[in-house]
């Protein structure tokens, strides 16, 4: 079900994303020239923020989520997977 896919995928996603904010914290760590506030390569009223506004943002997408019809939210889920891949193309032919 899509629901399912939608859920695996937000699940995942924390994971990832420590994995992701520990490696820059890591490779960071010895850097000089960073803005006060950083931990490593991590800016940490950024972290918080985004934390934040994700805390209050991911009930409002499971909720609508479950309201839309699963033909929406098939299309809405793979328009989304075609923005990432472009991105994540565009990042490795570009640089």
């Amino acid at each position: 079900k899509v629901h399912n896919a939608i859920g695996t995928s937000a699940a995942i996603g924390l994971p990832i994303a420590v994995a992701g904010a520990l490696g820059y914290l890591i490779n960071g760590w010895a850097a000089q020239g960073l803005p006060d506030w950083s931990v490593g390569f991590v800016y940490l009223p950024a972290l918080v923020l985004i934390s934040l506004l994700s805390s209050f943002t991911a009930p409002v997408g499971a909720r609508l989520a479950h309201r839309l019809p699963v033909a929406t939210l098939k299309k809405v889920f793979a328009a989304v997977l075609v923005v990432l891949s472009a991105k994540m193309l565009h990042t490795v032919l570009a640089g």
